[in-house]
């Protein structure tokens, strides 16, 4: 008899340190993750080249405007090639000034459903 409450006791210790252990483990992974995000985050859009937009024209192909030095370059990208298509001035660009954006929430896009559910049920 005593020896099933010691094992049963030694399984739940058991059982909290791997608990324990798997958060700590998950906790370490959230920050350094954040912490090479910042990094490289720092590094892109510093020095001569930036990818100012991009867009997508099929699964794999995407259309990009470059900024090189004082140039802007419009490039196809695909799998596994990169055409230069042309190169355009400054003034020809509508550029954004800053992050005019803000970023999605959540919350913002909930509401934005249970506003279409209501004008459903109307």
């Amino acid at each position: 008899m005593l020896l099933m409450i010691t094992s049963r006791e030694d399984s739940y210790i058991q059982f909290i340190t791997v608990l324990i252990l798997f958060v700590l483990i998950l906790a370490v992974t959230y920050f350094v993750t954040r912490w090479i995000a910042k990094i490289q985050k720092d590094n892109i859009g510093v020095g001569n080249l930036e990818v100012v937009e991009t867009c997508r024209i099929t699964q794999n192909k995407f259309i990009q405007i470059v900024r090189t030095g004082e140039k802007y370059l419009v490039i196809a990208v695909g799998k596994d090639e990169i055409h230069m298509l042309a190169e355009v001035s400054k003034e020809e660009l509508m550029l954004k000034e800053g992050n005019q954006e803000q970023p999605i929430s959540f919350a913002g896009i909930l509401d934005r459903v249970r506003n279409m559910k209501e004008k459903e049920r109307d």
